[in-house]
Protein backbone atom coordinates (compact mmCIF):
# COMPACT_ATOMS: atom_id res chain seq x y z
CA UNK A 1 0.00 0.00 0.00
CA UNK A 2 1.18 3.24 -0.74
CA UNK A 3 2.48 6.11 1.76
CA UNK A 4 -0.40 8.00 1.30
CA UNK A 5 -2.72 10.40 3.32
CA UNK A 6 -5.36 7.70 3.25
CA UNK A 7 -3.24 4.69 4.57
CA UNK A 8 -3.15 6.61 7.89
CA UNK A 9 -6.60 7.27 7.88
CA UNK A 10 -7.20 4.95 10.39
CA UNK A 11 -4.13 4.65 12.31
CA UNK A 12 -3.96 5.35 16.12
CA UNK A 13 -0.85 5.53 17.77
CA UNK A 14 -0.04 2.73 20.40
CA UNK A 15 0.02 3.09 24.01
CA UNK A 16 3.24 3.21 25.54
CA UNK A 17 4.66 -0.22 27.34
CA UNK A 18 8.02 -1.34 29.30
CA UNK A 19 8.21 -4.06 27.04
CA UNK A 20 8.62 -4.45 22.88
CA UNK A 21 6.71 -7.52 22.83
CA UNK A 22 3.62 -6.06 23.89
CA UNK A 23 3.97 -3.21 21.55
CA UNK A 24 4.89 -5.68 18.67
CA UNK A 25 1.74 -7.68 20.10
CA UNK A 26 -0.88 -4.26 19.78
CA UNK A 27 0.81 -3.42 16.26
CA UNK A 28 -0.43 -6.70 15.22
CA UNK A 29 -3.56 -6.97 16.20
CA UNK A 30 -3.68 -3.09 14.70
CA UNK A 31 -2.49 -4.38 11.10
CA UNK A 32 -4.17 -7.61 11.50
CA UNK A 33 -7.11 -5.60 11.92
CA UNK A 34 -7.08 -3.43 8.95
CA UNK A 35 -6.41 -6.54 6.64
CA UNK A 36 -9.46 -8.36 7.58
CA UNK A 37 -11.85 -5.55 7.44
CA UNK A 38 -10.65 -4.43 4.46
CA UNK A 39 -8.40 -1.32 4.65
CA UNK A 40 -5.80 -3.32 3.40
CA UNK A 41 -6.62 -5.55 1.00
CA UNK A 42 -4.99 -8.69 -0.85
CA UNK A 43 -1.45 -7.78 -3.03
CA UNK A 44 -1.37 -4.19 -1.21
CA UNK A 45 1.88 -3.42 -0.05
CA UNK A 46 2.18 -2.65 3.16
CA UNK A 47 3.64 0.97 4.22
CA UNK A 48 6.81 1.48 5.09
CA UNK A 49 8.71 0.43 8.19
CA UNK A 50 9.81 4.32 8.72
CA UNK A 51 5.99 4.67 8.01
CA UNK A 52 4.65 2.48 10.66
CA UNK A 53 6.95 3.71 13.12
CA UNK A 54 5.78 7.43 12.50
CA UNK A 55 2.17 6.59 12.71
CA UNK A 56 2.48 3.97 15.38
CA UNK A 57 4.95 5.50 17.60
CA UNK A 58 7.10 2.39 17.73
CA UNK A 59 10.59 1.22 17.07
CA UNK A 60 11.95 -0.20 14.14
CA UNK A 61 12.25 -3.57 16.30
CA UNK A 62 8.85 -3.22 17.33
CA UNK A 63 7.87 -3.40 13.92
CA UNK A 64 9.95 -5.88 12.75
CA UNK A 65 8.14 -8.33 15.47
CA UNK A 66 4.78 -7.24 14.47
CA UNK A 67 5.68 -8.23 10.35
CA UNK A 68 7.03 -11.50 11.26
CA UNK A 69 3.97 -11.96 13.65
CA UNK A 70 1.72 -11.19 10.46
CA UNK A 71 4.08 -13.79 8.54
CA UNK A 72 3.76 -16.09 10.71
CA UNK A 73 -0.03 -16.10 10.53
CA UNK A 74 -0.25 -15.86 6.28
CA UNK A 75 -1.37 -12.56 6.41
CA UNK A 76 1.12 -11.17 4.30
CA UNK A 77 4.54 -12.01 2.65
CA UNK A 78 8.13 -10.20 2.57
CA UNK A 79 9.55 -10.00 -1.55
CA UNK A 80 13.51 -8.76 -0.77
CA UNK A 81 13.87 -5.46 -1.94
CA UNK A 82 10.33 -4.86 -2.97
CA UNK A 83 8.24 -4.52 0.08
CA UNK A 84 5.42 -6.61 2.48
CA UNK A 85 2.01 -7.40 0.73
CA UNK A 86 -0.99 -8.78 1.86
CA UNK A 87 -2.10 -12.18 0.75
CA UNK A 88 -5.44 -13.95 -0.37
CA UNK A 89 -6.79 -15.52 2.93
CA UNK A 90 -5.83 -18.58 3.24
CA UNK A 91 -8.56 -21.44 2.34
CA UNK A 92 -8.42 -23.61 5.93
CA UNK A 93 -6.84 -22.71 9.19
CA UNK A 94 -4.49 -25.71 9.32
CA UNK A 95 -0.94 -24.95 10.70
CA UNK A 96 -2.07 -21.66 10.92
CA UNK A 97 -0.68 -19.43 13.85
CA UNK A 98 -3.23 -16.62 15.45
CA UNK A 99 -1.38 -13.58 14.56
CA UNK A 100 -1.55 -12.00 17.96
CA UNK A 101 0.20 -15.03 19.37
CA UNK A 102 3.38 -14.18 18.51
CA UNK A 103 5.45 -17.00 19.69
CA UNK A 104 7.16 -16.96 23.20
CA UNK A 105 10.92 -18.05 24.34
CA UNK A 106 9.05 -21.84 25.00
CA UNK A 107 7.81 -21.65 21.54
CA UNK A 108 10.51 -20.57 19.56
CA UNK A 109 12.45 -23.97 21.29
CA UNK A 110 9.57 -26.02 20.41
CA UNK A 111 8.92 -24.95 16.65
CA UNK A 112 12.98 -25.64 16.03
CA UNK A 113 12.36 -28.76 17.50
CA UNK A 114 9.92 -29.85 15.12
CA UNK A 115 11.70 -28.26 12.46
CA UNK A 116 15.08 -29.93 12.97
CA UNK A 117 12.65 -33.52 12.39
CA UNK A 118 10.82 -32.00 9.26
CA UNK A 119 13.65 -30.22 7.53
CA UNK A 120 16.07 -32.76 8.26
CA UNK A 121 14.29 -35.29 6.05
CA UNK A 122 13.30 -32.43 3.35
CA UNK A 123 17.42 -31.91 2.70
CA UNK A 124 17.58 -35.66 2.43
CA UNK A 125 14.30 -35.63 0.25
CA UNK A 126 15.89 -32.75 -1.89
CA UNK A 127 19.53 -34.07 -2.25
CA UNK A 128 17.73 -37.43 -3.76
CA UNK A 129 15.15 -35.31 -6.02
CA UNK A 130 16.36 -31.95 -6.93
CA UNK A 131 16.24 -30.24 -10.29
CA UNK A 132 18.78 -28.00 -11.86
CA UNK A 133 16.36 -25.34 -11.75
CA UNK A 134 15.97 -26.25 -8.14
CA UNK A 135 19.48 -25.55 -7.77
CA UNK A 136 19.67 -22.46 -9.26
CA UNK A 137 16.74 -21.06 -6.93
CA UNK A 138 19.00 -22.48 -3.79
CA UNK A 139 21.60 -20.83 -5.21
CA UNK A 140 19.92 -17.38 -6.11
CA UNK A 141 18.39 -17.97 -2.06
CA UNK A 142 22.15 -17.98 -0.59
CA UNK A 143 23.46 -15.23 -3.18
CA UNK A 144 20.54 -12.98 -1.90
CA UNK A 145 21.14 -14.10 1.85
CA UNK A 146 25.04 -12.63 1.61
CA UNK A 147 24.20 -9.94 -0.17
CA UNK A 148 21.22 -8.77 2.39
CA UNK A 149 24.14 -9.50 5.16
CA UNK A 150 26.29 -6.77 3.38
CA UNK A 151 23.54 -4.59 3.74
CA UNK A 152 23.83 -4.82 7.37
CA UNK A 153 20.17 -6.84 7.22
CA UNK A 154 19.83 -9.51 9.44
CA UNK A 155 18.82 -11.61 6.71
CA UNK A 156 16.14 -13.24 8.46
CA UNK A 157 13.82 -12.68 5.05
CA UNK A 158 16.10 -14.19 3.08
CA UNK A 159 17.30 -16.93 5.51
CA UNK A 160 13.44 -18.34 5.36
CA UNK A 161 13.35 -18.35 1.60
CA UNK A 162 16.50 -20.59 1.74
CA UNK A 163 14.56 -22.96 4.17
CA UNK A 164 11.54 -22.93 1.81
CA UNK A 165 13.28 -23.45 -1.19
CA UNK A 166 15.13 -26.84 -0.08
CA UNK A 167 11.47 -27.72 1.33
CA UNK A 168 10.07 -27.16 -2.67
CA UNK A 169 13.27 -29.51 -3.78
CA UNK A 170 11.57 -32.25 -1.99
CA UNK A 171 9.35 -32.24 -5.14
CA UNK A 172 6.46 -32.57 -1.75
CA UNK A 173 4.54 -29.77 -2.06
CA UNK A 174 3.29 -30.43 1.74
CA UNK A 175 6.60 -29.91 3.20
CA UNK A 176 6.68 -25.99 1.84
CA UNK A 177 3.15 -25.33 2.90
CA UNK A 178 3.95 -26.66 5.97
CA UNK A 179 6.98 -24.44 6.68
CA UNK A 180 5.32 -21.67 5.20
CA UNK A 181 2.45 -21.80 7.71
CA UNK A 182 4.85 -22.50 10.69
CA UNK A 183 6.04 -19.29 9.60
CA UNK A 184 9.06 -16.76 9.67
CA UNK A 185 8.70 -16.02 13.42
CA UNK A 186 10.43 -18.99 14.58
CA UNK A 187 13.98 -18.02 12.90
CA UNK A 188 15.49 -17.11 16.46
CA UNK A 189 16.94 -13.84 15.71
CA UNK A 190 13.63 -12.41 15.03
CA UNK A 191 12.89 -12.91 18.59
CA UNK A 192 16.43 -11.43 20.06
CA UNK A 193 16.23 -7.54 20.58
CA UNK A 194 19.93 -7.12 21.42
CA UNK A 195 23.30 -8.00 19.96
CA UNK A 196 26.48 -7.84 22.02
CA UNK A 197 28.43 -6.02 19.17
CA UNK A 198 28.67 -5.74 15.66
CA UNK A 199 32.23 -7.95 15.25
CA UNK A 200 29.25 -10.48 17.22
CA UNK A 201 26.90 -10.26 15.10
CA UNK A 202 29.08 -10.16 11.81
CA UNK A 203 30.62 -13.68 13.31
CA UNK A 204 27.20 -15.29 14.11
CA UNK A 205 26.35 -14.63 10.63
CA UNK A 206 29.12 -16.02 8.79
CA UNK A 207 28.47 -18.91 10.94
CA UNK A 208 24.94 -19.23 9.48
CA UNK A 209 26.03 -18.30 6.19
CA UNK A 210 28.50 -21.43 6.27
CA UNK A 211 26.18 -23.58 7.50
CA UNK A 212 23.97 -23.19 4.43
CA UNK A 213 26.50 -23.48 2.19
CA UNK A 214 26.86 -27.00 3.47
CA UNK A 215 23.49 -27.75 3.22
CA UNK A 216 23.56 -26.63 -0.80
CA UNK A 217 26.67 -28.85 -0.64
CA UNK A 218 25.67 -31.84 0.14
CA UNK A 219 22.28 -31.22 -2.22
CA UNK A 220 24.18 -30.41 -4.87
CA UNK A 221 26.28 -33.55 -4.32
CA UNK A 222 22.88 -35.60 -4.27
CA UNK A 223 24.16 -36.81 -0.72
CA UNK A 224 20.76 -37.22 1.13
CA UNK A 225 22.69 -38.27 4.35
CA UNK A 226 24.70 -35.59 4.39
CA UNK A 227 22.33 -33.08 3.78
CA UNK A 228 20.16 -34.51 6.70
CA UNK A 229 22.79 -33.99 8.85
CA UNK A 230 23.68 -30.42 8.00
CA UNK A 231 20.30 -29.59 8.15
CA UNK A 232 19.74 -31.07 11.72
CA UNK A 233 23.09 -29.61 12.63
CA UNK A 234 22.51 -26.17 11.93
CA UNK A 235 18.88 -25.99 13.42
CA UNK A 236 20.58 -27.81 16.21
CA UNK A 237 22.88 -25.03 16.60
CA UNK A 238 20.40 -22.55 16.12
CA UNK A 239 18.14 -23.36 19.08
CA UNK A 240 21.42 -23.88 21.62
CA UNK A 241 21.91 -20.37 20.40
CA UNK A 242 19.16 -19.00 20.79
CA UNK A 243 18.31 -20.56 24.43
CA UNK A 244 21.71 -19.08 25.51
CA UNK A 245 21.11 -15.70 23.98
CA UNK A 246 18.13 -15.66 26.16
CA UNK A 247 19.32 -16.93 29.20
CA UNK A 248 22.56 -14.03 28.79
CA UNK A 249 19.07 -11.45 28.50
CA UNK A 250 17.40 -13.04 31.43
CA UNK A 251 20.64 -12.73 33.72
CA UNK A 252 21.43 -9.15 32.72
CA UNK A 253 17.29 -7.95 33.74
Amino acid sequence: MADSPDATAVVVPLGRRKRSRSLATELVEALSAQIRNGALRPGEKLPTESMIMLNYGVSRTVVREAIAGLQSAGLVATRHGIGTFVLDPLPSPVFRLEPNSIPTVLDILAMLELRMSLESEAAAMAAARRTEPQLQALRLALDEFQEALKTGSNGAETDFQFHLRVAEATGNRYFAEVLAHIGMATIPRTRLTFLQSPEEQSAYMNVLMREHEQIYGAILCADPKLAAKFMRAHLSSSRDRFRKAQDQAAHKK
